[in-house]
Order: structure tokens, then C-alpha cells, then sequence
């Protein structure tokens, strides 16, 4: 599809989504939430891209909604619009959530409502010193979506998360990262560098031996200790069979860097 507001990029393995709203702080209006759902399902197919980024361009990663765009639809009474921003919504952080591959969410500045549960979709959330995050939902009256109710208490807690929820307030970055929120702090002027350099990691890694821990660390939020134990055994079968474990082995013992290929 066509894309106004989100730009899209791939180069050396990392496939990178920029949210391109900057004058509105990249907040959701109109067709953007359907153009970020589509674009995490393009980067998810896109073999040319082993690694996720999604980012805000400007001063921020994502103010959520257009608040705006949302008096309209409350002044139109038009549920239907709503309903179908949320589901993209949903299709979003699903997308994230099954794409074998790793996201990273490079937070960039402030992180809220909707952009604010869209980072915690991600595997990894790296953020400026800059940034910050909030649940700002009910400022203007509304509930979590998003995911926001599934990913913040299992980072922060129950309790913690209901603080969070409740006060709507924007955490800075510093205490983000005491909560659990964010995995990793930078200075502003090098979270793209820095950002990079995680990615570039990632994508030289055996992308079926990533795709399956992925898999395995989301699994067990619901299964079992022997459940996992399961799981694990299998997993490690299939890496043990690829190509790229052969690789790996072959160059631990030359003592060189291993490339692997996915297969």
C-alpha cells in the first residue's frame, strides 16, 4: 500500500519504521493507524530485513491519538470509526507479537496512550534520556488499548501498573528504565547510533535460533514449567539441525566470526 504518514526503510538486515507526523508529534489520525499495521506486516515479510526498528520522526516517538481527530469522531457519535482505529491498533501489536523477528522500539521522545503501548508491544524498548512514556488515556475520559492492560503489568506489576494507569502521568525516561520499562537508556544524541549498533547486533544472529527463543520467552507467560521444558527440547532440535548451527559450531572451533543465514 501507499504510505502518507509512515516511511519505510531497509538496509543491512534491519527494516526500519519511521512514524512521520512530526508536526502532531506523530499522534494517530485518520488512515495512520491502518499504514503502521500494514507496515509491520511488510517488514514482518520482508526477508531482506531480520531485524525490526520502529521509530517517531521529530521530537517524539508517538503522542497516541490525534485528540483533535477524536473530539470529531465524539462530536459525530461514530463508534465505527473508533472502533476500527482500535482494531488497528490490535493488528498492530499482534503483528509484533508473531513476527518471528526482533522490534525494537527506538523511543525517541514522549510515548503515549496508544504509541506508549505500542513501544512495550516491541522485544526491546531503547530510549533517549530524553524520552518518556505514559499511560494517558483517561485525561481524555478514555480506557487503555493497545495491549496496554496485558504488557504493563507484567514489566511493572499489578499494582504499579494500576499507579500508572490511574495518575495518566508521563514517566521521564530515568524512571522508565528503574520500572523495567524501558530496557536501555542513551543520550539523546546517540539513541539512532546506538539504536544501529543493538539492530546491526541482532540481524548477524541465527535468525532461526532468535524466531524460536522469541517464541518461547512470549509462551511462557501462560505454560508450564514442563510445558516449556517441552518446548525447549524441541526448539533446540531444530536449531541443532539448521545450517546455522553447523556454522556457528564450525566457526566457534576456527575461531572465526560465524555468518549465518537463516537456514
Amino acid at each position: 500500500m501507499s504510505y502518507e504518514d509512515v516511511l519505510l526503510e531497509t538496509a543491512d538486515g534491519v527494516g526500519t519504521i519511521t512514524l512521520n507526523r512530526p508536526d502532531k508529534l506523530n499522534a494517530f489520525a485518520g488512515r495512520m493507524r491502518q499504514e503502521v499495521a500494514a507496515a509491520v506486516r511488510a517488514m514482518a515479510d520482508d526477508d531482506s530485513a531480520r531485524v525490526i526498528v520502529i521509530t517517531g520522526a521529530g521530537r517524539a516517538f508517538c503522542a497516541g491519538a490525534d485528540i483533535g481527530y477524536m473530539k470529531d469522531l465524539g462530536e459525530k457519535a461514530d463508534s465505527a470509526s473508533l472502533r476500527a482505529l482500535v482494531e488497528a491498533g490490535r493488528s498492530v501489536v499482534t503483528t509484533i507479537r508473531a513476527t518471528p523477528k526482533p522490534v525494537i522500539a527506538s523511543v525517541n521522545g514522549p510515548a503515549a496512550g496508544g504509541g506508549a503501548n505500542m513501544a512495550l508491544a516491541c522485544d526491546i524498548r531503547i530510549a533517549s534520556d530524553k524520552a518518556s512514556i505514559g499511560q494517558t488515556f483517561n485525561r481524555i475520559g478514555l480506557h487503555p488499548d493497545w495491549g496496554g492492560t496485558y504488557f504493563l503489568p507484567r514489566l511493572v506489576g499489578a499494582s504499579k501498573a494500576l499507579e500508572l494507569v490511574f495518575s495518566a502521568e508521563m514517566v521521564p525516561a530515568d524512571e522508565a528504565f528503574r520500572l523495567g520499562i524501558f530496557s536501555r537508556v542513551v543520550p539523546h544524541d546517540q539513541l539512532e547510533a546506538e539504536t544501529r549498533k543493538l539492530a546491526g547486533m541482532l540481524a548477524a544472529k541465527p535468525p532461526i535460533a532468535l524466531a524460536l527463543a522469541k517464541r518461547a520467552i512470549y509462551e511462557s507467560e501462560h505454560r508450564s514449567l514442563e510445558d516449556m521444558l517441552q518446548m525447549e527440547l524441541e526448539h533446540q532440535l531444530a536449531c541443532f539441525e539448521s545450517d546455522d548451527a553447523r556454522e556457528g559450531l564450525q566457526a566457534f572451533l576456527e575461531k572465526r566470526t560465524p555468518i549465518f543465514r537463516g537456514t
